[in-house]
Parts: C-alpha cells; sequence; structure tokens
C-alpha cells in the first residue's frame, strides 16, 4: 500500500510538471505567433472579433446576476461596520473601493474561468476529437496561431468591458443600498471622489486582463489535450474551470501583495 501511494504520488507529480511544461510552450508559441502575424498585419480580425462576440455573449447576464448580489453583500457588511465606528459617511467609499480594488476583478475572474474557460474547452476539445486540430496541422497550419491566439486577442478586448461592466452594475448597486440604509447622496460621491483615482480602475482591468488570459490559455490547453470522445471532453472541460478559477484566485493574491510593497496605498 505504501509503495502503491508513493508510485500515485510521483505519476502526479510528474505529470504536473509536464501539463506545465506543455502550457509553457503553448503559451510561448501562441505569443510569438500573435506578435508575429500582428506585426505583419496578418492577424485574422474576423475570427477574433467573434470570439469576442462570443465572450461576452456567455458573461454578460452572468456577470450582471452576480454583480448585483455581491455589491449588496459588501456594501451591507461595510456600511454595518462603519455604522459601529461612526464613520457612516464613508460607508459608500469604502464599499466602492472595495468593488473596483477585489470585487470587480474577482467576479471577471470567475465568470471568465467558469463560462467563458468552459466554453473555450467545450470548443476545442470538440474539435480535438473529431480530428479538426489534426486536420488543420496536416494543411500546415500551426492551431495555436489559428485557434488561440484569435481567442487571446479576443481577451483583451472583453476583459476591460467585463471588468467595466462590472464596476457600473456594482457600483450603481452599492449607491442605491446606500441611500436605503440612509446615506447622503453628496456624502457619498465626496468620500468615494476622496479615495478611488484612476489608477485603481487601471488595476482592476489589468488584473482582470491577466485572469482573463490565463483563463485562455489553460481552457485551451484542455481542450486542445481531449481524448477518450465526449468523456474526455467532459473531463477537460471540468478540468479547465477548476484549474482556471483556482489560478484566477492565486493569481489575484500574488498581484495584491506585490501592489501592496509596490504601491502601499493601493492595497485593500
Amino acid at each position: 500500500m505504501p509503495f502503491a501511494l508513493f508510485a500515485w504520488a510521483w505519476n502526479t507529480v510528474i505529470g504536473s510538471i509536464g501539463t506545465f511544461g506543455r502550457l509553457m510552450l503553448l503559451v510561448a508559441d501562441t505569443t510569438t505567433g500573435l506578435v508575429s502575424e500582428a506585426t505583419r498585419l496578418r492577424h485574422p480580425w474576423k475570427e477574433t472579433l467573434t470570439q469576442a462576440w462570443f465572450m461576452m455573449s456567455v458573461a454578460f447576464f452572468p456577470a450582471i446576476l452576480i454583480a448585483i448580489p455581491f455589491a449588496i453583500v459588501i456594501q451591507a457588511q461595510v456600511g454595518s461596520l462603519a455604522a459601529q465606528v461612526g464613520a457612516t459617511s464613508q460607508a459608500g467609499a469604502a464599499g466602492g473601493l472595495g468593488v473596483i480594488r477585489q470585487a470587480a476583478p474577482m467576479v471577471s475572474g470567475i465568470l471568465l474561468g467558469g463560462a467563458v474557460g468552459a466554453a473555450i474547452a467545450a470548443d476545442l476539445g470538440a474539435r480535438t476529437i473529431r480530428e479538426e486540430i489534426d486536420a488543420i496541422r496536416t494543411m500546415g497550419i500551426n492551431p495555436n496561431h489559428r485557434l488561440v491566439g484569435p481567442r487571446v486577442a479576443a481577451m483583451l478586448i472583453v476583459g476591460p468591458l467585463l471588468c467595466i461592466l462590472i464596476i457600473f452594475i456594482a457600483m450603481c448597486t452599492i449607491y442605491a443600498t446606500m441611500l436605503m440604509q440612509g446615506g447622503v447622496a453628496g456624502a457619498f460621491f465626496n468620500s468615494f471622489a476622496a479615495f478611488a483615482s484612476t489608477t485603481d480602475l487601471f488595476i482592476a482591468i489589468a488584473k482582470t486582463v491577466i485572469f482573463g488570459i490565463l483563463v485562455v490559455f489553460i481552457a485551451s490547453q484542455r481542450g486542445m489535450e481531449a481524448g477518450g470522445g465526449p468523456k474526455g471532453v467532459a473531463d477537460g472541460v471540468n478540468a479547465a474551470v477548476v484549474i482556471g478559477v483556482l489560478t484566477t484566485f492565486t493569481a489575484n493574491v500574488l498581484i495584491t501583495q506585490l501592489l501592496s510593497i509596490w504601491i502601499p496605498e493601493q492595497a485593500l
């Protein structure tokens, strides 16, 4: 039994290292191809816009449905704490900053990892088991450049739009919640303007783009390595969602810690 457990652990570690290595090769090859095609004006923009529309259609309504209760919970907790310390006038600003700096990027990352990542993995997985990927290679076309590159470029468009949408919906929800808690509109805007800055928005958008690109690469790898028929595709989709969401949380912790060191006032 101990030997079997050791063998399982060893195979798991070796397999994980191999998977990570293939992911790095995918990232390097796709990035090189994306930059090369963009500089030579050969990038497939039609496919990129098609993928961007698909991603946004998948994440649009879930973003609204998640942003509203997320903002209500944040404002309820912050408002209660602010009332206990006598800082009711600052409750709206604190809730708004929490949404911009942490909630919006995380909600975006979860949506991208769950909805968009699953859709990408399912699409590429279905193409793989139908041997479309092999057919593309046979024609001398690099599938990383043809299939993954446009999805990465599309994420550069969808990420900022999704983050801004979530921030807008959440801020409107926080404002309405603050008014229902007896807050004053003028105090909300004054306190928010005093603490928030455009840097917060840029950081939130940058984090969302980073999360989205990570999700695209992970989902693309799991889809293109799917095997074993429909069950293999389902396993690839499940792995893409789980790994994508966990990677989003891990990346958020690392980025937040780095910001707390480099830009202390940006840490929350």
